[in-house]
């Protein structure tokens, strides 16, 4: 049997804590119950939505049509060392808090990235998540990620690195299909100053960041030759509001929900924002964001 929920609130299940309602909601654990889940929408004729960690996402006040699958039950990770690398399998819903243990425990670079990157691994991947720091190395999943495998049209695919174009905040080569695993590889080389700089990092985030008020992490990607905060600053933009959503005072790459935002105010905010740095700067941000029911 198919135990599906109906009308969920979908503000619930983003960061953002914005979102109308889910027509149909599931949430599966393994991979026969999602395949039962996409069998059941094909069978009704339901348009099929993943949702997974829920951050960079904006759901619609008007919520999301037909069944939506949100992964975040989805999840469990496991790691071994193997030819002098640390190889670690996670399942799509895995949070990459769980993916920065595990290379935390045996002291490897790739825990320095992953400090502070919201969200869940397959996001992880198709959005080729990573950070702005250029001394950090690695600093995007693409140096990471050794294979996906895919649920495609039933049935499980694996594909290799070489099979993936990774690019910046996008990945390509795993379409179509549902992302379901993802196998990470690095040398098993110690480093031990990685616990205290991901201490540190984990501070100085604290203080540059607005984790404190609902946000979907940063809203544009940065233009070739700029950071899209301090376009946005330099045009006196922080602290501006449309409703409850405000271009954070503390990174004004950020918008942070500071009441009962609605979507249609991030909307206006994020348009607000283009065509303001557009005007005074002469650059075009675009948005990084998966926007769910527009």
């Amino acid at each position: 049997m198919f135990d599906f929920q109906e009308n969920v609130p979908l503000k619930n299940y983003t960061s953002l804590k914005i979102g109308g309602p889910a027509e149909f909601f599931y949430q599966p654990t393994n991979i026969e119950q999602l395949k039962t889940a996409i069998v059941w929408a094909k069978l009704h004729s339901h348009k099929i939505t993943l949702l997974g960690g829920g951050t960079n996402t904006l759901v619609s006040d008007e919520g999301v049509k037909g069944l939506v699958i949100c992964m975040r039950k989805f999840a469990g990770i496991e790691s071994k060392l193997e030819n002098e690398n640390l190889r670690i399998t996670a399942l799509a819903g895995t949070p990459k808090s769980l993916l920065l243990k595990e290379f935390l425990k045996y002291k490897l670079a790739p825990a320095e990235f992953l400090a502070g990157l919201p969200g869940d691994v397959a996001g992880g991947v198709v959005m080729n998540a990573g950070i702005g720091e250029v001394t950090i190395r690695p600093r995007e999943f693409c140096e990471i990620v050794d294979w996906v495998e895919v649920l495609r049209d039933g049935q499980l695919v694996v594909l290799q690195k070489k099979d993936l174009e990774f690019t910046y905040r996008k990945s390509k080569g795993w379409q179509p299909g549902i992302i379901t695993r993802a196998g990470f590889t690095w040398p098993n080389l110690e480093d031990v100053q990685v616990v205290e700089r991901v201490k540190n990092l984990n501070r100085a985030r604290l203080t540059k960041q607005p984790l404190e008020l609902p946000n979907a992490g940063s809203v544009f990607i940065n233009p070739p030759g700029y950071k899209s905060g301090k376009l946005i600053e330099e045009c006196g933009l922080k602290g501006y509001r449309i409703g409850d959503a405000m271009i954070s005072e503390k990174h004004a790459n950020f918008i942070v929900n500071v009441g009962h935002a609605k979507a249609t105010d991030v909307l206006q905010l994020i348009k607000h924002t283009q065509d303001t740095v557009l005007e005074m700067k002469g650059v075009s941000l675009h948005p990084e964001w998966i926007l769910l029911g527009f």
